[in-house]
């Protein structure tokens, strides 16, 4: 057993620590050179055998050279570590004939609005919204489709990368302009950009486990975000949701039919669901863990963590079968909370003495940020600029009571001050 991963950064880079403790040795592919430090940062060569970049081994020969040099380096399974593998990992599965999704619908598993179309045409709910290649053509189906609010955003990025909320044909003509000129969180430019209605309800992330069309539920969030200054979404927090929630339930029920609409079959996957009034409605889903997470905490406090469950699957796909999702309702604290950073001040990161003062918070159980002293740190308009993120855990009142103490610090300029 040996696996390769596409793009190991972000959960990548704990998945492939995950799988070596089990056994089984790792293969390292960047899917391009120059990937965003954003991703990049943290990256460990020395957990893998082999490093490789896929340009240099395709040449003018494409996939089937990678194809051909994974196999004789003993590769038995391909799995993308974040959203930008997602496609050479599944153009890889199906060259090496090993287990992967399906072929045919990898399209939809990276393109929002071919996604959309797959899980409507299944009969799942999905948002109205269509995809246009310039910007008035996109102001003049908004005054027509009889939509205030829309979301505007890029169909082959992640995060909340160039998302803007629109309530008038003004702003969707500007926000589809801006995405249409400008590339996306992997350096693709935009050659489209997708209008959808903004949806309205509680919205939840699941990341599942697949093998063999068996899908597993590992972890389910609960999303509070914010709307930021600029009118994009901006994250706040998150919070786990136990087997037995009525909500939770149905998003547990729903994700599984959006995995069979999309071809995942063989993998992990995080997908985005909004509760409404007419029930589940698919946001999007990524054919790849989910990011932003230190599966220790998850483990530690809720007893499994996607992570740990797609390691055991690739060593051992029995693994999925005895697992119980049920599972991830181990006792743990009365709350944890998973807090995105909120940065109110552009300015050069001074110090980190105040990881200092985030340590002192008594719920503070695990802190991961990316800032560095004399770099400057942008003010937080959405997730790729937040700082990072801190675990909290304890009784309800003892989280609330330390999030209303960090927030009021980050008020105060707490990481540039």
């Amino acid at each position: 057993m040996k696996i390769a991963l596409i793009d190991g950064y972000s959960t990548g880079r704990v998945l492939a620590e995950a799988v070596r403790r089990r056994g089984a040795p790792a293969v390292h592919v960047s899917s391009a050179d120059g990937m965003p430090e954003y991703f990049t940062r943290g990256f460990d060569p020395g957990q893998y055998e082999t490093c490789l970049t896929a340009d240099a081994v395709m040449g003018d020969a494409g996939p089937p050279a990678l194809a051909e040099r994974l196999t004789a380096l003993g590769v038995t399974r391909v799995v993308a570590g974040t959203e930008s593998g997602v496609e050479l990992a599944d153009t890889l599965t199906h060259l090496m004939g090993l287990p992967g999704h399906r072929f045919e619908t990898v399209a939809a598993r990276r393109d929002k609005s071919a996604m959309a179309r797959a899980v409507a045409a299944a009969g799942l709910a999905v948002p109205r919204g269509a995809d246009f290649g310039d910007e008035r053509e996109a102001g003049t189906w908004y005054a027509a489709s009889g939509m205030t609010d829309v979301v505007v955003k890029p169909p082959r990025s992640a995060g909340s990368d160039n998302v803007w909320f629109c309530r008038t044909r003004a702003e969707v003509t500007w926000a589809c302009a801006r995405v249409l000129a400008s590339r996306n969180l992997y350096a693709e430019r935009n050659g489209a950009v997708l209008v959808q209605e903004r949806l309205n309800g509680t919205e939840y992330y699941a990341n599942s486990v697949s093998h063999d069309g068996l899908h597993r539920v590992a972890e389910l969030w609960r999303y509070t975000k914010r709307t930021g200054s600029s009118g994009r979404p901006v994250y706040d927090y998150e919070l786990p949701v136990p087997v037995g929630d009525a909500q939770g339930d149905l998003v547990r029920r729903f994700v599984p039919h959006v995995l069979d609409a999309l071809g995942i079959v063989s993998g992990a996957a995080h997908t985005e669901v909004m509760v409404t009034a007419r029930g589940p409605v698919l946001i999007e889903s990524g054919a790849r863990p989910g990011g932003a997470t230190l599966p220790w905490v998850v483990e530690k406090y809720c007893g499994v963590s996607q992570t740990a469950l797609l390691a055991d699957t690739l060593v051992d796909p029995d693994a999925l079968r005895r697992f119980d999702e049920s599972d991830g309702s181990a006792a743990g604290p009365a709350e944890l909370r998973n807090v995105a950073l909120i940065n109110h001040v552009d300015a050069p990161v001074r110090s980190l003495a105040w990881e200092h003062r985030l340590r002192g918070l008594p719920t503070l159980t695990a802190l991961s940020h990316g800032a560095h002293p004399d770099r400057r740190l942008p003010v937080t308009v959405d997730l790729l600029s937040s700082p990072g993120y801190a675990y909290l855990a304890g009784t309800p009142e003892e989280v609330a009571r330390d999030y209303r103490e960090l927030r009021g610090w980050e008020e105060g300029g707490l990481y540039t001050g």
